[in-house]
């Protein structure tokens, strides 16, 4: 098992980064949480991994936090839900808002999240609820701020809109003018609605 990456930033993408360690390069998939907190390429992190390991693949997943890594395990703790869909929900959501969501029973914020219907949604809270500590709970809820969810959804729209292309001022604007309509939608849906698609 593969516990930790400790090396130098060889290339970063929203969804995935390459880490060099000592000559050898680990390809990672990462959250767009994870991706916020990366340094620039060149420089040295520490990612922690989860080794996913399965006949026929091996695959990296990596985190910041150990909160962000132990929710990804969580979520894939639950029928249904693989190590794609742990790491969507962990883009759309950060772990904190996840558990909030989770510990509120918000079927609806989760279901905003790409890839995941009202009946995953429905599961995760069934089974997420008893399994995530009263002082977790409340931590969770207590930093469920609405107004630092839209800055956490505003910046990941944002740094997926660079990673598209679109210049920091520019792609601010466009996010800014996506997350302008009342209801609650995931990173992704406001990623498509900046780029005119929905």
């Amino acid at each position: 098992m593969i516990t930790y990456l400790d090396g130098t930033i060889d290339e970063k993408q929203p969804t995935r980064v390459v880490v060099d360690v000592q000559g050898v390069g680990y390809e990672v998939f990462i959250p767009l949480c994870t991706y916020d907190g990366l340094p620039a390429t060149g420089e040295r992190c520490r990612v922690l991994t989860y080794d996913h390991v399965r006949e026929d693949t091996r695959q990296l997943f990596g985190f910041m936090t150990g909160d962000e890594r132990a929710t990804f395990e969580m979520l894939l703790g639950i029928s249904g839900v693989g190590p794609k869909l742990a790491l969507s929900a962990l883009s759309g959501l950060s772990a904190r808002e996840l558990k909030a969501a989770v510990v509120e029973g918000d079927v609806k914020r989760l279901s905003s999240i790409s890839g995941i219907g009202k009946r995953t949604a429905e599961r995760i809270v069934l089974e997420l609820r008893g399994r995530i500590k009263p002082g977790e709970a409340l931590d969770a809820v207590a930093g469920s701020d609405p107004a630092s969810a839209d800055s956490i959804r505003l910046r990941d729209t944002v740094l997926a809109l660079v990673a598209l292309g679109y210049q920091q001022e520019p792609a601010r604007k466009m996010a800014m003018q996506a997350l302008r309509g009342g209801e609650y939608l995931g990173v992704e849906a406001l990623i498509k609605r900046a780029l005119g698609g929905g």
